[in-house]
């Protein structure tokens, strides 16, 4: 089985690439819990195939300008990955998000992904 920094680094490079939906099917468990800030219907998404459709509307609502993705920092079986969007909403102005992720590894696939949202 990979190591945490093997799965963590093979991640980073395919989301280095902008396969964050590979990224996503290679390594989710079929009950991840997705965890994001706030308390709209996505702030807590779990299986996989919900995850994967937050993901599809994410794509489908936001037009991606560039994206630096930065680490992987991994302690245990958890890892930090630091992604910084310039994108344009539907309908809103262009901007740059700030975002962390923190990643929860469990026999090998990520259990929980939760994110946090920078200034």
């Amino acid at each position: 089985m990979p190591t945490t920094q093997e799965i963590a680094e093979d991640l980073v490079a395919l989301c280095r690439e902008g396969k964050f939906e590979e990224s996503g099917e290679k390594y989710w468990a079929d009950d991840v819990v997705s965890l994001e800030p706030g308390e709209d219907d996505m702030a807590r998404t779990v299986g996989k195939d919900s995850v994967r459709g937050k993901g599809e509307w994410w794509a489908a609502n936001h037009e991606i300008h560039g994206v630096l993705v930065e680490g992987p920092y991994v302690n245990g079986d958890q890892f930090i990955v630091r992604f910084k969007m310039d994108l344009t909403p539907k309908g809103a102005e262009r901007i740059t998000m700030d975002e962390v992720g923190l990643y929860t590894l469990k026999n090998g696939l990520i259990a929980e992904e939760r994110f946090f949202y920078g200034g």
